[in-house]
């Protein structure tokens, strides 16, 4: 029985609380509205703040409380995650208080917002992009700031998730077994960012993309095919000797090499690329003469 009353006056007193709560919420009480504002927001209850300092913020239209009372709107949100809601509150306070105290502070946690909105790399990169954009300008306009170094960060990490996006996307067509349209897409990955972070490896799939082409095809366009794949080899090992790839694509070059037989005098590994060229070039010429004949 007496768990039974203690039990009744918690769940009364937590109803009084809340009705209070609401009460204030509702009310024009501007001082009392502020105070509770920033109780619940030092309490760290920022949902409740946020609410708060939201109703608050249109009895406080064009006082000195204003600012104040928008800025911590949005760090209210800020602080409870709503990242989408507090960018939108920091965009609002910027337009209308661009010299206020919290101006600065404000336009760095509206990019950090911005950031954190982003999506992993497998969805639309459309954040990323606007965010890497307003993390820049906010560079430039303002150089010395406190965050520099925070925001130089959110852009090595956006970019690094651009670099993955590419990559994978480029990979899904080797996962597919289409090798022709892989080594094109990897192809593009470097020609739109050649500084790409998986560089190596995309280097590594056009090799394996152009070999796995050719040793695919019907024997006519082989010989053709192969050379291609001699090409990206060698541009794979002058320019990353050392790679871990380097004994997979030996054998895999040793193995076209074969494959080539003595139409092309590929047993001296001394042949630069453009050699391999001029004779990738001699046999197109061969392959387009025989087509006009036939």
């Amino acid at each position: 029985m007496r768990n039974l009353i203690i039990a009744a006056l918690a769940i009364v007193a937590f109803s009084s609380c809340k009705s209070q709560y609401e009460l204030l919420l509702n009310s024009n009480d501007a001082d009392a509205k502020y105070e509770a504002a920033f109780k619940y927001y030092n309490e760290g209850k920022y949902s409740k703040a946020g609410s708060l300092f939201e109703s608050l913020s249109v009895l406080t239209n064009g006082t000195e409380r204003d600012d104040t009372v928008r800025f911590y709107w949005g760090l209210s949100n800020y602080k409870f995650k709503d990242y989408y809601t507090a960018e939108t509150n920091f965009s609002n306070f910027l337009e209308s208080y661009p010299r206020s105290p919290f101006a600065s502070e404000a336009r760095y946690l509206r990019i950090d917002c911005l950031y954190r909105s982003t999506l992993r790399y497998e969805l639309d990169q459309t954040p990323t992009y606007k965010a890497i954009t307003e993390i820049s300008e906010y560079i430039i306009e303002d150089p010395r700031t406190p965050h520099l170094q925070a925001c130089r960060d959110m852009l090595q990490t956006l970019n690094d998730r651009l670099d993955k996006k590419a990559y994978e996307s480029a990979r899904l067509y080797y996962k597919m077994e289409d090798y022709l349209a892989s080594r094109v897409a990897f192809r593009n990955v470097l020609k739109d960012d050649a500084e790409n972070i998986y560089r190596e490896d995309i280097l590594y799939y056009i090799a394996m993309s152009s070999y796995n082409y050719a040793h695919n095809s019907v024997q006519s366009k082989q010989k053709e095919r192969y050379l291609t794949f001699l090409d990206d080899y060698l541009n794979f090992v002058g320019e990353i000797p050392e790679s871990h790839y380097r004994k997979e694509l030996d054998n895999v070059y040793r193995k076209a090499q074969k494959a080539l037989g003595k139409d092309v005098a590929v047993e001296n590994e001394d042949m630069t690329e453009k050699d391999f060229a001029k004779e990738r070039r001699k046999l197109q010429r061969e392959e387009r003469k025989k087509a006009k004949n036939n």
